[in-house]
């Protein structure tokens, strides 16, 4: 059977129109991306998982309540915010927020992984969670996430684990595609969100 990272969706292969990023597919791809994590098993990434997985089901909602008026991310936002004046109420584009940054966060770790070949993961985690998502957090949220980045694995088992046998180098090569197509995704949506002012990335 061929390792799960050459089926899984990826941000690579999200297509991108005149009317946005097509939300289908990113939800694919972010719930594949997730899944993924679970090759390591014992709930290593336990912590990270539910948090995504939390908001791609609350994104997955908003689309399934207006799937043709939600066909892209944007035109998903911009229909409920534009149905829903209240903050509050937007329950599907705050969703959104949250999982870009934690898509984001998971990114820049793996990209550091991948450039910092001398470092281990939990570092690689470390730096990118001090970068991008503590400043969201409360002190008792930083502590569950500085205890859970800890239990991150070594570098060297978790290509064994994620790779399940296949080339590491392969992995690699797919994995720059995938976090090349995240990244583009995110500063498209980042952007769209801030300059709508829909929320802040």
């Amino acid at each position: 059977m061929a390792p799960y990272f050459e089926s899984a969706k990826s941000f690579a292969d999200v297509p991108i129109t005149a009317d946005g990023v097509e939300s289908a597919a990113f939800l694919l791809a972010a719930t594949d991306f997730v899944n993924m994590f679970d090759l390591l098993g014992g709930g290593v990434f336990l912590f990270v998982q539910n948090d995504l997985r939390g908001n791609i089901a609350g994104v997955r909602r908003q689309h399934d309540a207006a799937p043709t008026e939600s066909a892209t991310l944007e035109q998903l936002v911009a229909h409920e915010c534009a149905h829903h004046a209240a903050e509050r109420e937007r329950a599907g584009t705050a969703c959104l927020v949250r999982l870009l940054r934690g898509l984001w966060f998971t990114c820049e770790a793996l990209r550091n992984m991948q450039q910092d070949r001398d470092a281990e993961l939990h570092t690689c985690f470390k730096r990118s969670y001090d970068a991008n998502l503590k400043q969201h957090h409360s002190f008792v949220v930083r502590s569950v996430v500085s205890v859970a980045i800890r239990a991150v694995p070594h570098r060297h088992d978790f290509y064994a684990r994620i790779t399940q046998g296949g080339s590491h180098e392969k992995f690699d090569s797919e994995l720059t595609k995938w976090l090349a197509g995240l990244e583009a995704l995110v500063v498209r949506l980042k952007a769209f969100l801030e300059q709508g002012g829909y929320g802040r990335v």
